[in-house]
This record gives structure tokens, C-alpha cells and sequence, in this order.
């Protein structure tokens, strides 16, 4: 009898803990089957190969500043006085996008005022009116500085800087400061290759403008269709050399040349190239690609 007694608490017991029926006060008591069902899946960390190098040979540049670094692990590759300050050139046009995508939409349409005619342009006409879009096109295509102006000049030039300069922060450019859209030269504006690197990753994480700055060449037009721009990518590397999707140049007079590349490895590898003050970007850009396939080598570890 007591045996039975037993069995019976026992069932009645289990009963009411894990079928409590409709009764909040027995949902109190009773065991949440819930967390017994469910299984914690515990992730493993991603564990990104590391590039090493499989010798000691030095690239030859001409450029003053160069920067080399893995993207996924941002490990550095080379790098040759990659903290000195100097004129970003157009290269401030990645800042400049990265803006206007916050603070836009692509499909926004404004009104052209004044038209800035300094340096390369993609021949704007005042009171065209055009999408945001587009001139993202005509900014990191063509790099053109009536298209920057533009950009910063519908949201207010100063505020626009502003934005600019916060955005560096947000990156943890320490090394640079902005002061116009289009990245004319001015006394006090300046960034370091290092910087440029952090600017370059940004922007290749975002799908939308990343594949704007592998554009080779396209023709847009205002919203009536009335004024057309054909625009020619100006790095000379796109679409000549395997891997070289993007992403911005620069030139002017104290800066020099200038140039940011993302070079995509036949293995996958994603690197990202900078190039500051050279005399032939292009082709600096070119020995470095290869010094990269000779020497660059991953590892786990």
C-alpha cells in the first residue's frame, strides 16, 4: 500500500509540473518545458589566416607614403612612413561618400546651384536636377569635384565638413582632417596612408558604394533626361589588372599622386593598397600587386 502510495505521488507530482493545464497559479510552480527543448548553440570565433611574408625583399615605389594591409584581419602587409601627414587630394572623396550616404537617399533628387569648375568635373549644369545616385556616380567614378561640391553644398557646405570630419573620428582616423568635400588643397587639410586604409575599408564594407567605385565607365542623366554625362573611371588599373576592383584616386599639384586600391588575390585574399605623394601611382601600385603574389603568403595560427 505504501509502495503504491508512493508511485501514485509521484506520477501525480510529475504531472502537475510539466502538465499544469490552465491554471496560471500551477504555471507558476511548473517547469518552463521551453528551456529544456531549446539548445544553446555556443559559436566559434572566426579565425581569419594571417598574412606573413615568405621573405625580406622590399617593393620598389616612388611614392613618399604607402600602406598595405589585409582586410579582413586589417593586418598590416608593408608599409613605408604610413603615418605622415599629407594632401588627401580626391582621395577625400571616400569621406565624402561615406556622408552622403548617411545622411541621403540614392533615389533623392536635388537641384544644382553654383557649379564648381576647379580640377577634374563631370560637367554639371546649374538648375539640372539629378538623383543622389548619380552623383555618387559622377563623385567616385569620374571624381568629379562639382559633384562633391554638390553633394555638400544641397546639405550646407560647412555643416557637410563637419560631417566629414566626424565621420574620420568615427573611423579612428587620428591622423586627418577635411576640409572641403572635394579635396582641393588647403593648408590645414590633410590624411596619412594608415588613415586612407581605415576610410577604403568603410567604404568596401558597404555593397551599395563599393560596387559604384568598381564602375569602369557609365552614362547617367539628369531626372528629364535632358543632360547626359559620360563617365570614365580615372584609375587606369580597372579592369587592366586581375583582382583591382576600385576604389579612388587623387592629384593635385602638392599632394601628387595619389591612389587607394582594393586588389583581390585569385586565393580569395582581399587586400587593401595605398599610395601617397608617388610620382607614377599606377605603376607603384602595379609593382606592389606583384611584390604581393611573390611574397604574401596566409597561415592559421
Amino acid at each position: 500500500m505504501k509502495v503504491k502510495f508512493i508511485f501514485l505521488f509521484t506520477l501525480y507530482s510529475l504531472l502537475f509540473l510539466f502538465y499544469p493545464g490552465d491554471s496560471e497559479l500551477f504555471h507558476i510552480f511548473a517547469f518552463n518545458r521551453s528551456l529544456f527543448s531549446e539548445t544553446s548553440e555556443v559559436k566559434k570565433p572566426v579565425i581569419h589566416p594571417i598574412p606573413v611574408l615568405k621573405q625580406n625583399a622590399q617593393p620598389f615605389v616612388t611614392a613618399e607614403s604607402v600602406y598595405i594591409a589585409d582586410l579582413a584581419s586589417f593586418t598590416p602587409v608593408f608599409e613605408k612612413s604610413a603615418r605622415t601627414r599629407l594632401f588627401p587630394a580626391s582621395t577625400a572623396k571616400i569621406l565624402t561618400a561615406l556622408v552622403a550616404h548617411d545622411i541621403y537617399k540614392p533615389e533623392q533628387i536635388i537641384t544644382i546651384g553654383q557649379v564648381v569648375e576647379d580640377g577634374q568635373v563631370m560637367e554639371l549644369v546649374e538648375g539640372e536636377k539629378i538623383t543622389i545616385e548619380n552623383l555618387l556616380y559622377g563623385l567616385l567614378v569620374h571624381s568629379g569635384n562639382d559633384a562633391a561640391y554638390a553633394l555638400a553644398d544641397h546639405y550646407g557646405r560647412d555643416k557637410f565638413i563637419v560631417k566629414m570630419n566626424q565621420k574620420a573620428q568615427e573611423l579612428h582616423m587620428k591622423d586627418s582632417l577635411f576640409t572641403n568635400p572635394a579635396g582641393l588643397d588647403e593648408d590645414n587639410q590633410y590624411t596619412t596612408a594608415f588613415d586612407l586604409a581605415l576610410a577604403g575599408r568603410a567604404l568596401l564594407s558597404n555593397q551599395y558604394l563599393s560596387k559604384i567605385v568598381s564602375t569602369k565607365e557609365i552614362i547617367i542623366s539628369d531626372v528629364d533626361f535632358k543632360y547626359f554625362h559620360t563617365l570614365t573611371n580615372v584609375n587606369k588599373l580597372l579592369g587592366e589588372i586581375r583582382g583591382v576592383g576600385g576604389l579612388k584616386t587623387g592629384y593635385t599639384e602638392l599632394a601628387g599622386e595619389n591612389l587607394v586600391s582594393f586588389y583581390k588575390r585569385a586565393d580569395g585574399h582581399d587586400l587593401i593598397i595605398i599610395v601617397l605623394k608617388s610620382l607614377d601611382r599606377f605603376n607603384d601600385t602595379t609593382n606592389l600587386i606583384q611584390w604581393i603574389e611573390t611574397n604574401v603568403d596566409y597561415i592559421i595560427l
